[in-house]
């Protein structure tokens, strides 16, 4: 069996949901597979049982060196991947033909131009920003071209972001994990509970979804929060105080108390403006919310119209109040098995065409024919 060495850019203890299932679980049914995390406190490499790879940050500028002197032997792998980092892939691309590995290069999420449309958002980019950001996108393609195989989270956000790159490509997406479902709790109660589950700030402009429920006639309904950004959740929902009682703040602090609070609520909601960031790629949080068959309120484009159905398997909405209201007056008016009966189909569409075990068979055929 061949080897395949994964170089994350995530500390050990992060939340690892996406490279867990994948990685570490399907993908190694065809390699042997050690996968590099890196610490801030630690101060010499530590291999544990699980094959992963624990490396003091200060040794990423001459990773491989370092994996060498531990006894790690490089030659011996025949793929090596690198997740996000171009400093890493840079290294990495240097030192192919010495041992003699493919090169693939993981782009999850353009967290830099995340940043500048963020910094836009808050009136904070500058021309200086604009042409960085440019330099920097041509010396990554130019990287990336250099590899071996390129894996993107869609072929959107290649055409987006990355459309000049020339090599191999095959899209890696947000999926679900076929042996990780949870059982969607039905809560005793006669009111429609809403989920939302993320990131706060100026870009997402929440305070939209807000609006909507401010707007709705009915009180049937809750709203649950789970953010890691309460400060700003706080100062959104003083602009909206007669949606106070309808409001249930939830403070998950691991992976797992949020999963138990999705599988409470009756509907996810994840519709998110009309920008190319959001457009390119299915959220994490789609995926959580279907893994409990919770269905979800999703943007109207064509990434999840690929996957799901509106009215089916999902709610498509556009991002304006009224289409936000409408679909969740709607729902609200639903009864309770129908909501559920969506949850269901959606996660059956998921696990056909949208599933972890599936994407590392067709990933590992991908490696194996470079």
């Amino acid at each position: 069996m061949s080897k395949f060495l994964y170089v994350t850019d995530q500390d050990e203890y992060t939340d690892h949901s996406f490279i867990g299932p994948l990685f570490q679980k399907y993908l190694n049914r065809h390699f042997e597979i050690n996968t590099i995390f890196f610490s801030k406190f630690k101060t010499e490499i530590e291999i544990k049982d699980d094959a992963r790879i624990i490396v003091p940050e200060k040794f990423s500028t001459n990773l491989l060196e370092e994996l060498d002197k531990k006894g790690i032997s490089i030659k011996d792998y025949a793929f090596v991947v690198v997740r996000n980092n171009t400093t890493l892939l840079k290294d990495v691309l240097k030192k192919k033909i010495k041992y003699n590995y493919k090169v693939g290069f993981r782009l999850s999420f353009p967290k830099r131009i995340a940043k500048l449309q963020t910094d836009e958002a808050n009136h904070k980019k500058s021309f200086f920003d604009i042409i960085n950001n440019k330099i920097q996108t041509f010396s990554e393609i130019s990287l990336i071209n250099e590899c071996d195989i390129f894996l993107p989270t869609s072929f959107q956000m290649k055409k987006d972001y990355f459309k000049d790159v020339k090599t191999r490509t095959f899209v890696i997406p947000s999926a679900i994990d076929p042996d990780v479902l949870h059982q969607n709790i039905q809560h005793e109660g006669s009111e429609k509970r809403f989920f939302y589950a993320g990131t706060l700030d100026k870009l997402r402009e929440f305070e939209t979804v807000l609006e909507a429920f401010s707007n709705i006639p009915s009180d049937n309904y809750k709203l649950m929060i789970s953010t890691k950004d309460p400060e700003y959740l706080d100062d959104m929902l003083s602009k909206f105080p007669d949606l106070r009682k309808n409001i249930e703040i939830c403070d998950a602090k691991t992976r797992e108390d949020l999963l138990k609070l999705i599988a409470l609520a009756d509907v996810g909601l994840s519709v998110l403006p009309d920008i190319a960031l959001f457009n390119s790629s299915t959220p994490i949080k789609i995926l959580d919310y279907y893994s409990s068959a919770v269905p979800c309120i999703m943007s109207k484009n064509e990434n999840n119209a690929s996957i799901f159905e509106d009215n089916n398997s999902a709610w498509f909405s556009d991002f304006t109040e009224e289409s936000i209201r409408e679909k969740i007056e709607q729902i609200i008016k639903l009864p309770k098995e129908d909501v559920s009966q969506v949850g269901l189909n959606g996660q059956k569409r998921l696990l056909a065409v949208r599933n972890y075990e599936r994407i590392a068979a067709d990933l590992a055929h991908q490696l194996n024919i470079l």
